[in-house]
């Protein structure tokens, strides 16, 4: 019956008596499909090939750390002339592939350098069975490739390094898929190139930031993104280094903590084994307590959470906080002093270090070279809304600019003074955070400044409150349970010497040197208000 599973009854039929022509031509089927299994079985491989051996796959039992070699790779970056005549190991990725008959060529591309490899059918070294592998290597595999350095009659187009590598053997490390989500050479074209190519009737594919970001780690092989994270790399460490230069010290702050160590609501709240805490907004409560504990000078490189709605350009939930703090024996310009030290060294070593990398990012993304000054200028905050008054501006004088307001201020600047880089300070306390000092002429101000970069504020710093009585009045006044606080307002009851000290977002920074457009392209994996992954 329909609808039950019984088992329905086929009824029996003899098989059909074949012909001596057709049973012929099974066979000849059967023999053809046999041809076409034994061809696929070999795998990239001619079984009969006495220089098998050069090529192929490497077994996974030769990856699992089975013995270490005296042989020594040599990097892609640093394929010169010199090399000339030598016989060198490369490893790095397929960039790109062609091969047919008897002459294969690739691309190989290690950490955004590439070299062109040129495999030619040889007596005794080089067969057509590897011609054959080499073409159909898949984009983005990982290959050791031995070959002999070459210099060319004439320059390889479309490679880094001025040299060929002549193959002798290669071998494939990892496999990439043969369909990839996003291809490196969309990702790597910049605006100009899409331009051009629109004008000449090529379509090419425009790889927009979502997309980028969903692929990232295929993303962050672009030469643009390998420099730009580069970049990062050394601002931190020349951030480090010129702070230890001055005596700081590097600490390690929690970033699980009772209360919101900036006041107001954009903090992450979460559960602590019952109680109500939240993620650190800045290292600023511990830097302090860690003066009054008599260090000195400190300085922090770690994590920082904002849970604002800012849908903008540059602004993350998460992002890396260079901070420092330090005593101040009379004035808080001494922290503006320590300060653009630091950055000036940061600037003069990023022109003298990544000239290569800034060339990379300039090629995708181009962009003017920072302008600053050997003395940094310094403006009160009030100068500035006087100087966008004289521009026909209207801005309330006790209110924060906002962006557009400091993008413009930001050109008037330049303008009038030759730079990208300033500092404004004698802020309005009412938009200060509550534990900055207030001046002493006028408690409507405070001690406190913002540097700028491209007209974008990338710092913010200031003379903290360092009397507890004076601080639970101004943390009151701001809204913020100071209850919340009361380790942190009693560390200074025990003698805290005048102290100041600054924020600075990573990110932002490099974003802002190398003028790029979104903060996104300068954190690795960004986290913002729509995104947690990957």
């Amino acid at each position: 019956m329909e609808g039950t599973n019984a088992p329905v009854a086929m009824e029996e039929t003899a098989a059909p008596t074949l012909s001596k022509k057709e049973k012929a031509k099974l066979a000849k089927l059967a023999e053809k499909k046999l041809k076409k299994e034994m061809a696929a079985a070999q795998l990239n491989q001619e079984e009969d090939d006495p220089l098998a051996g050069n090529y192929g796959d490497v077994v996974m039992e030769n990856l699992q750390s089975k013995e270490k070699s005296c042989r020594v790779w040599t990097n892609v970056g640093d394929l010169g002339q010199d090399h000339s005549g030598q016989t060198v190991l490369v490893r790095g990725r397929v960039h790109t592939v062609r091969g047919k008959g008897s002459l294969g060529f690739l691309v190989v591309r290690e950490a955004g350098h590439t070299v062109q490899c040129v495999a030619a059918v040889k007596e005794n070294v080089v067969s057509k069975g590897m011609i054959k592998y080499v073409g159909k290597l898949n984009k983005e595999s990982i290959v050791d490739v031995e070959g002999v350095v070459v210099v060319p009659p004439k320059p390889v187009e479309g490679t880094s390094q001025p040299v060929e590598l002549h193959v002798s053997k290669i071998y494939c490390i990892s496999k990439a898929a043969v369909q990839l989500p996003i291809n490196l050479e969309d990702a790597a074209r910049s605006e100009l190139d899409l331009q051009k190519g629109e004008q000449e009737g090529i379509q090419y594919v425009r790889v927009g930031q979502d997309t980028r970001l969903n692929n990232r780690v295929i993303d962050l092989r672009t030469p643009a993104n390998q420099a730009i994270f580069r970049i990062q790399c050394q601002v931190s460490a020349l951030f480090r280094q010129a702070l230890l230069d001055e005596n700081f010290v590097e600490l390690h702050t929690p970033k699980l903590i009772a209360g919101a160590s900036e006041g107001g609501s954009s903090v992450f709240k979460l559960d602590y084994k019952g109680q109500p805490a939240c993620l650190a907004q800045s290292p600023q409560l511990h830097k302090q307590m860690a003066i009054c504990a008599d260090f000195g000078r400190v300085f922090e490189i770690g994590p920082v959470f904002r849970a604002e709605d800012s849908f903008t350009h540059r602004h993350l939930c998460e992002f890396t906080g260079l901070d420092f703090e330090m005593e101040i024996k009379e004035h808080y310009f001494e922290v503006l002093d320590v300060l653009e030290k630091v950055f000036l060294t940061i600037f003069d070593g990023l022109n003298t270090k990544c000239a290569k990398q800034l060339e990379a990012i300039n090629e995708q993304y181009p962009f003017e070279p920072l302008k600053y000054l050997p003395q940094t200028l310094r403006l009160t905050f009030a100068e500035g809304v006087a100087i966008l008054k004289e521009a026909g501006i209207e801005v309330d004088p006790m209110a924060d600019f906002n962006t557009e307001t400091e993008k413009t201020l930001g050109k008037l600047v330049k303008e009038r003074y030759k730079t990208d880089f300033y500092v404004l300070h004698r802020y309005p306390s009412g938009i200060r955070p509550f534990y900055t000092m207030p001046c002493w002429d006028d408690k409507s101000y405070s001690n406190s400044f913002d540097v700028f970069i491209r007209g974008e504020e990338i710092i913010s710093g200031a003379q903290r409150i360092h009397d507890p009585e004076l601080l639970t009045k101004r943390a009151t006044e701001c809204g913020i349970d100071v209850k919340s606080l009361t380790t942190y307002i009693d560390s200074f009851r025990y003698g805290a010497p005048p102290h100041g000290g600054a924020g600075v977002g990573l990110e932002r920074v490099v974003m802002l040197f190398c003028a790029l457009n979104n903060i996104r392209k300068t954190s690795l994996f960004p986290r913002d208000p729509q995104r947690l992954a990957p």
